[in-house]
């Protein structure tokens, strides 16, 4: 039986692998999926399937879901310096900001959490070039 050697990762899929290695080890909840776009010197991470069941449960009422808001920009604040070191390995580019927020759906911050949708925006300190990252890329 032959095996044919796994192709080399784009760096899209090297950040989605590392976004989603970030948020299982620092909630112990896995991503569904992770998706990542490259649009100039601005990466977005867009994690689906990110809260947890009990996240999405608490979710479901205003103050919930402000309180796993508040939990969860806290804790990007506070733990995401790997993730950012891991992107500039992967890139070759600082990070200069770093900003996790809710994405909204119809504005209504329950129907974010209730979707299970988290996107991290990071703003490099430069453009990748476009040849060498796969813009759009998925990984389930």
């Amino acid at each position: 039986m032959n095996v044919m050697p796994e192709s080399p990762k784009t760096m899209a899929e090297q950040i989605a692998l590392a976004a989603a290695a970030f948020q299982h080890q620092s909630t112990g909840h896995v991503p569904k999926s992770v998706s990542v776009v490259l649009g100039g010197d601005t990466l977005v991470v867009t994690l689906h399937g990110a809260l947890s069941p009990a996240e999405q449960a608490m979710a479901q009422s205003v103050e919930g879901a402000a309180k796993v808001q508040e939990f969860h920009r806290q804790l990007f604040l506070n733990a995401a310096e790997t993730l950012r070191e891991e992107i500039k390995r992967i890139t070759g580019m600082d990070v200069r900001k770093a900003i996790a927020e809710a994405e909204p759906r119809s504005g209504a911050v329950v129907q974010v959490f209730t979707s299970g949708t988290m996107v991290q925006v990071f703003l490099l300190s430069g453009s990748v070039p476009t040849g060498s990252f796969n813009a759009g890329s998925k990984v389930a």
